[in-house]
């Protein structure tokens, strides 16, 4: 072979394996900031901030399944285009960086990147299409189109509860957290669409009289107001103990599934690409040598939806990411959906638990859905990441992750494959609390926390997780085994129905008990159009009809009322009440049920005195350490073995062992 023809080879091979797979085709840097070390020894960074341009092709296999890309206006190549956000935080000397990409997925837009005491490169990008917020990471996707131009259209349910008592006008809009726009109406005649209340989520819809409720804004005028298509009025004005369901014809569906393909293609870019179409270098060129997935909530959901929808595939048939971990993470994202509402929260009448949502094969005979698996598709291609799963007490009461452990007919635990090790946070609320530290009285500091009867769960699970991220990276880069893994199962006695009797709940003055704060798991028919397998689609039945409630099974507790399976936490291991991960809602609307997806606290009594004082069953603070010295030598105790076990490193028992020398506990 002549050097002339090798040179050529060499440079075809160079084109393939940077423009053909990545498809993005401009990487556009906006900003740069330099950080200081975080400690001694580590590395100094620069973050970049800016947007990236990419363009995918409808025919290609690696992107069928995307809901309505067939309908959208394409370019002249035939391919359509997307535009993202991102932002990358990367040590300034190549030679400090650890070999690590960490892409974390943000939370309703939500994230930022930091310098990494570790090297590693931490990336976050904008993937939920329906988002508009100019401070949050958001992606830009075309709306499809029927033939002809014509409208596309589906049926859209939007629901609304504790709204203010009197209000007459309300935004419609989804999510959580960050409240996103929803498609507008075909038509604003009421009498095409239709409202309800319900007085709890059991009840039996009460349809409102399309003459009682326009499609208007009737904040300065009296009803029927100023038409408006974003915005439901009511003439006798909202009432908070009531939810309010709307139903109508939607027009001009945005391809939210692109959020996907974007994902896939800004990492695939920063692992496999040199540059982007126009010469722009990657700044990552070289560094890279293994990557990981984050995602926790619903960021969490859309790891496990990346990687049963084949994403973790890129488009010369390479795996992307080499770890994954799902945080707090139950259900499948409602994305790849027409009108999907990816910041849902399992509600009622939302998807997202409709496809598998086991790691191993399982016959979902309750529902009819037949065999699959999470991991059917990388299986398929080789292209499986290695998968730590965590999760923790309010993923069972408020977020139905039971189906995921024993199926949808709960006789038997499910079998893990041997890419995927699961860890569970006994008796935390969602993500663990935001502060940690030791708390005697409960937490009242979370933000936007709803009114709950409980106190706030003071109980972390950051420090565990922490951990169990190194033993990822280990995995990834060099196949140390994780630990073995934690987690509850029918065969040890750990779960049980969702009952105060049957967990083993105590009897605790003045405290409420978990009956009735159960969200239950619904079985939902949403029409012929929608595919449960890949929770894709359009919903062309809604609200759907249920046609059952699928049984469901939570951890057991101890006489304290802690649950006993799992990884538990330091603060855990040394308590200081009953941390739970359910709570009581103490008003709006289900009053008495349960109070969203947070824990409670139920605080021991401080001496003996007052424990025989109020009936307490639970032995007091004192009982248990006689004193602050003798607290804090417990916590000594248990974050050594902790360390030991390789459930908490290092700087975190040191930390954590200020935090109880600092605290009030029996001062």
């Amino acid at each position: 072979m002549t050097r002339t023809s090798l040179l050529l080879g060499a440079s075809l091979l160079l084109t393939f394996s940077t423009a053909a797979p990545a498809r993005l085709t401009r990487f556009v840097v906006e900003s740069t900031q330099e950080a200081a070390p975080v400690r001694s020894g580590a590395p100094a960074y620069r973050i970049l901030r800016g947007h990236y341009e990419g363009e995918v092709d409808p025919r290609d296999a690696h992107n069928r399944i995307i809901t309505d890309l067939a309908a959208a206006p394409r370019r002249p190549n035939g391919r359509v285009a997307y535009t993202a956000t991102f932002a990358l935080a990367m040590p300034v000397d190549a030679d400090g960086t650890s070999g690590f990409l960490m892409y974390d997925v943000p939370n309703r837009g939500n994230g930022t990147v930091v310098a990494d005491p570790d090297g590693h490169v931490r990336v976050i990008s904008g993937w939920q299409g329906d988002i508009d917020a100019p401070d949050a990471q958001r992606l830009q996707v075309p709306v499809a189109r029927g033939p002809d131009g014509r409208p596309l259209t589906a049926p859209v349910l939007q629901r609304f509860t504790d709204m203010p008592a009197g209000a007459t006008t309300i935004a419609i809009t989804g999510g959580i957290g960050r409240p996103t726009p929803r498609p507008l109406p075909v038509l604003l005649d009421t009498r095409q669409a239709r409202l309800f209340r319900q007085d709890s989520d059991t009840a039996a819809p009460v349809d409102i009289d399309a003459g009682d409720w326009a499609f208007a804004d009737c904040r300065t005028t009296p009803f029927p107001g100023t038409p408006d298509p974003t915005r439901l009025c009511l003439r006798s004005g909202f009432d908070p103990a009531q939810a309010y369901t709307l139903v109508y014809q939607g027009k001009d569906p945005k391809v939210l599934g692109l959020g996907f393909a974007a994902v896939r293609d800004l990492n695939t870019f920063l692992r496999y690409g040199t540059a982007d179409d126009d010469g722009t270098a990657n700044p990552l060129a070289h560094r890279i040598r293994w990557s990981i997935m984050t995602g926790t909530s619903q960021s969490g959901n859309f790891v496990r939806s990346f990687i049963s929808l084949g994403f973790n595939r890129t488009e010369d048939d390479r795996r992307l990411f080499d770890g994954a971990n799902p945080n707090i993470a139950a259900r499948q994202v409602p994305l790849n959906i027409r009108f999907g509402v990816p910041g849902g929260a399992a509600g009622l009448y939302e998807p997202g638990s409709e496809g598998p949502l086991w790691w191993s094969r399982y016959d979902d005979r309750r529902r009819g859905r037949g065999t699959a698996s999470l991991l059917d598709r990388c299986r398929a291609t080789a292209t499986c990441p290695k998968i730590i799963e965590t999760f923790g007490s309010a993923e069972f009461w408020g977020l139905r992750m039971s189906p995921n452990l024993v199926g949808t007919d709960a006789r038997a635990d499910l079998p893990l494959p041997a890419e995927v090790r699961r860890y569970y946070f006994p008796s935390v609320t969602h993500g663990g609390s935001y502060f940690g530290g030791f708390s005697p009285k409960g937490d009242k500091r979370y933000p936007g926390t709803p009114n709950c009867t409980l106190p706030g769960n003071p109980n972390p699970s950051t420090d565990t997780r922490r951990a169990l991220l190194q033993a990822l990276a280990a995995w990834v880069s060099n196949d140390t085994a994780p630990p073995p893994s934690r987690y509850p199962t029918i065969a040890a006695g750990d779960l049980v129905a969702p009952t105060a009797r049957s967990i083993g709940w105590p009897a605790i003055p003045a405290a409420p008990t978990p009956d009735g704060k159960f969200n239950d798991f619904l079985d939902y028919d949403f029409g012929r159009g929608f595919n449960y397998r890949d929770l894709s689609g359009v919903l062309d039945r809604q609200p759907p009809a249920i046609r059952q409630t699928i049984p469901s099974l939570v951890p057991r507790v101890d006489k304290d009322g802690n649950e006993t399976s799992g990884v538990p936490s330091v603060q855990l291991l040394v308590p200081l009440g009953t941390y739970t991960g359910w709570n009581e809602s103490a008003a709006g609307f289900g009053r008495g049920g349960g109070c969203g997806f947070f824990g409670g606290f139920i605080p021991f009594a401080r001496t003996e005195a007052e424990r025989r004082a109020t009936g307490d069953p639970r032995p007091s603070l004192e009982a248990r350490y006689r004193d602050h010295a003798g607290f804090v030598a417990r916590v000594k105790a248990v974050t050594a073995q902790q360390v030991a076990a390789g459930w908490l490193l290092a700087a975190d028992a040191s930390r954590l062992i200020a935090e109880a020398e600092a605290s009030e506990v029996l001062r």
